[in-house]
């Protein structure tokens, strides 16, 4: 099985394309899958998720970010079938970028710490995406011209917008993006630490990309789709992590068969 492109694929292999010299950061002499990232001797393609989903996302990758093996930014893009990526500039953002911002049929949300958010009217809470419920017209782009009445707006498709790089990377991408400033943001405060062992933050309450992603798709009530992508953020990072020599490793999957037997489960209550 082939796993289905989409385009974080897009953006590695452009990146990949454009680049003057060989990616030599930690892992790069494991011989990878370029799908799916994982070591080839144990690559997932053929279990990538097959789901339907609602929800979109929007994924703004720092330059550094592309190419990294580790990153799970991707894995979001795996489940969520409508997921757009970019890579980030300050100054020349892609115009399809600013096109798909401004396009009516979706409610661009970043999803950021509340920490780090100076301007607490751009706050919101979860309870506003899932009754769809309109936002105030201060949290919105003054560009769009809203009546004065938020309430009457149309419902519009959740767009989660991640901000994917390291935390000092993705801060500057929050507080340097004119055309991000007024948009409104939705902050995950997780009670439990990451589990993410591929690559540690500064902070140890800073979670993984796909770690966020799933916790946010579950508060907006898709279970399924958050218990999928949280199944498969585990698969990755289980098959991530054989590569590594000093790791002492379970070759019988235990994540991996976890996974495929949700899938299997999900499949059944579609069918009966």
């Amino acid at each position: 099985m082939t796993m289905r492109i989409h385009q974080v694929h897009s953006l590695y292999q452009s990146r990949l394309d454009r680049a003057t010299k060989p990616f030599n950061a930690r892992g790069s002499k494991v011989v990878r899958c370029q799908f799916c990232q994982v070591t080839e001797k144990h690559c997932i393609c053929s279990h990538q998720p097959n789901i339907q989903s609602d929800i979109s996302a929007l994924i703004i990758m720092s330059d550094n970010e592309i190419l990294k093996p580790s990153n799970t930014g991707r894995l979001i893009a795996d489940i969520l079938k409508d997921t757009h990526a970019f890579q980030w500039s300050r100054t020349e953002p892609e115009q399809a970028l600013l096109a798909l911002l401004k396009d009516n049929k979706y409610q661009p949300v970043i999803i950021f710490p509340e920490d780090y958010v100076d301007e607490k009217s751009r706050l919101i809470q979860v309870e506003d995406l899932v009754k769809q419920e309109k936002l105030t017209e201060q949290a919105l782009p003054k560009e769009q011209g809203l009546p004065k009445d938020a309430n009457s707006i149309p419902s519009k498709k959740p767009l989660l917008i991640f901000l994917d790089g390291s935390w000092r990377e993705a801060r500057k991408m929050f507080r340097k993006s004119d055309y991000l400033v007024n948009l409104p943001v939705l902050s995950v405060n997780p009670d439990t630490v990451s589990n993410y062992m591929m690559r540690k933050s500064d902070n140890e309450k800073h979670l993984a990309t796909a770690e966020v992603a799933s916790l946010v798709i579950n508060m907006l009530g898709d279970s399924n789709t958050a218990q999928m992508l949280s199944l498969w953020f585990d698969t990755f990072k289980e098959g991530y992590l054989l590569s590594k020599t000093r790791l002492k490793h379970d070759l019988s999957k235990p994540m991996l068969a976890k996974y495929v037997q949700f899938t299997k489960n999900i499949e059944h209550r579609v069918t009966t």
